[in-house]
């Protein structure tokens, strides 16, 4: 991160170098005009290439978000799936396997959502919930042919769950690189500061060219801080494909 940042930096500061050398050692001719189309063309670069940054940043997000609320589906259809099929196990394994996957959809949604939503790590709680589930989902000795293929049905839909499972921890700890946040802030300046460097014969038209462009700026930007964290903020994935499960 400060490598980057000092790489930025540096580039930076060697093209004002150059700048300053050539205003110092070549300045502009008294029959010559500044050349006004240079300047609008690296206004121009410099917004398209904002454009681009916030393309990447939005598009990463948004690829997140609906990672995490597939994720969550998945993840409660296959613990739903496990409680329907516990009816077609012997009576006391099915009980048993019932009892467990309640715990494991109760503790995912009591305690694990609060803690994703406030950024805190899930524990292990919830793998050793879900350790227990599969134990009482084995094969007994003295399983029907139709128990077994309820158990082996079960057994698959844990894999379901368990993959699930990863992928929405995974989801959880996703974040935007500090270098993106960056890039948002520092391009989003930039490019509202070069609006003020073209003159504009009528100012209410200005004014509203430059509160139009920051607006949309600041929404844009915004909208990714919301989409950052898949399980915080106004557009967090809810439990509530778990708290309908059961």
């Amino acid at each position: 991160m400060i490598l980057s940042l000092a790489i930025v930096l540096g580039v930076a500061l060697l093209a004002a170098a150059v700048v300053l050398v050539k205003h110092r050692f070549w300045p502009l001719g008294p029959d010559e005009e500044p050349r006004e189309d240079v300047a609008e063309y690296i206004s121009m670069m410099v917004g398209v290439l904002y454009a681009l940054v916030l393309g990447l940043a939005l598009v990463s997000v948004w690829d997140t978000h609906s990672g995490a609320e597939d994720h969550t589906a998945a993840e409660a259809s296959a613990a739903h799936q496990i409680h329907l099929l516990s009816a077609g196990l012997a009576p006391a394994q099915g009980e048993r396997v019932r009892a467990d996957i309640e715990a494991y959809v109760s503790h995912v949604s009591d305690t694990e959502w609060p803690a994703m939503t406030e950024g805190r790590p899930l524990g292990s709680t919830g793998w050793r919930l879900l350790g227990r589930v599969r134990a009482a989902s084995q094969v007994p000795a003295d399983a029907t042919p139709s128990q077994q293929a309820t158990v082996q049905e079960t057994l698959a839909q844990l894999s379901v769950l368990d993959e699930a499972r990863r992928g929405r921890e995974a989801d959880a700890g996703e974040r935007l690189s500090p270098m993106i946040w960056f890039g948002l802030i520092v391009g989003g300046l930039l490019t509202v500061a070069f609006m003020f460097m073209f003159g504009v014969e009528r100012s209410f038209t200005h004014v509203v060219m430059v509160m139009g462009l920051s607006a949309l700026i600041a929404f844009t930007v915004l909208l990714i801080y919301q989409l950052d964290g898949p399980f915080g903020g106004l557009m967090a994935v809810d439990p509530t494909p778990f708290t309908n499960t059961l």
